[in-house]
């Protein structure tokens, strides 16, 4: 008899204090390092900003490639830089295992020169690859917040797991960066997060749409992961809105997920929607978000992040594993009793993650 197999959240009072946690805070040690690099685990620690200056920029801090999680420890980092001018930056660096550090009672992540370090409210970033060089500080104006546990469980017996925990879900960010002989000092919006989880992304979920903006008072992290075919592709979304730096929504359960204008990427082959709406329900009010793609950031193979004898595997496996983030608009509507109270507008990038085959 096959075992039913399911996509569950974690949000009993058991699932809280089975991982130590509680409902209504959250501490800075559950920004550490949540995993030890054993086989099947992966982890990572990720900041975006928005930037004054019309540049986007995304750096990651990975303890392994999330697309092939099965060995030890294999650290990388990467950084993202879509400049105004229309240069689009991509820097990828691998290092040592003994390169790698990660403190468990607080964010303080450490490979090679390169740190990122934090506890909740303020965090600080240098990174350094080839001539690409950056200084961030990100201040927290929304408390961190997580969705229930922030864990989802997969299979009957609840042991595969993939974790998330939205430490700063919107900040203000000073940033420096260089480029070759090029200094560039600016300030935007920014956000980080931090996932982890005990079994390969690709083996639990198929794909997922992922996003965060700022627009008038609000503040906004939206997301909806479908789970793998041998979950039944189970959908279920996952939404935070603050205004003023105070969190008004923030329960799944009330969240529906809509997507139109499907078509094509020619560069990886991808199904993808131009256009992603978030419908918060909460009786007589609701707060309607929509995600419209204006323009490409990155449209990436997975497998371009690893290398030898793993990369010459993926290929055998045939995994095709794409990653796209997108920009454009993202507007917020506030509805009361029926009728529209306010909206806003304003500038947004987001990201299709991709694992699993094309769905056709």
């Amino acid at each position: 008899m096959t075992r039913k197999q399911t996509m569950l959240g974690g949000t009993s009072n058991a699932d809280f204090a089975q991982i130590g946690i509680a409902r209504d805070r959250i501490e800075p040690w559950e920004d550490g390092a949540r995993t030890d690099g054993r086989p099947g685990t992966y982890e990572w620690w990720y900041v975006d900003a928005v930037l004054d200056d019309g540049s986007t920029l995304v750096v990651g801090f990975y303890n392994k490639e999330y697309s092939n999680t099965g060995g030890t420890l294999s650290p990388w980092i990467r950084i993202n830089l879509d400049m105004a001018d229309g240069r689009r930056i991509d820097k990828i660096a691998a290092f040592a295992p003994s390169e790698y550090s990660a403190a468990i009672d607080h964010a303080d992540v450490r490979i090679g020169g390169n740190h990122f370090s934090g506890d909740l409210h303020t965090y600080y970033l240098h990174v350094m690859i080839d001539d690409v060089e950056v200084d961030l500080t990100l201040v927290g104006h929304v408390p961190p917040w997580r969705p229930e546990t922030g864990h989802l469980y997969f299979g009957e017996d609840r042991a595969r797991e993939f974790a998330w925990l939205p430490a700063v879900p919107q900040g203000s960010a000073t940033v420096t960066y260089r480029i070759g002989d090029e200094t560039h000092n600016t300030s935007g919006i920014g956000y980080h997060d931090h996932n982890w989880g005990n079994i390969g992304l690709d083996k639990v979920i198929h794909h997922w749409y992922w996003a965060r903006g700022q627009a008038g008072p609000y503040s906004v992290i939206a997301s909806n992961i479908t789970s793998h075919q041998r979950y039944d592709y189970a959908s279920t979304p996952v939404f935070m809105l603050a205004r003023d730096g105070e969190i008004m929504a923030g329960d799944s359960s009330r969240t529906h997920f809509e997507a139109s204008e499907e078509y094509l990427d020619e560069a990886t082959g991808k199904p993808v929607f131009a256009s992603t709406c978030y419908t918060y329900d909460a009786g007589g009010e609701s707060y309607v978000v929509t995600f419209t793609r204006q323009r490409d950031l990155s449209r990436d193979f997975l497998i371009d992040t690893l290398s030898g004898v793993k990369k010459f595997a993926a290929r055998l496996l045939r995994f095709d594993g794409a990653y796209l983030r997108f920009a454009g608009e993202m507007t917020v509507q506030y509805h009361r009793d029926g009728a529209m109270v306010e909206e806003f507008s304003s500038e947004a990038m987001w990201e299709l993650m991709y694992l699993g085959r094309t769905r056709r």
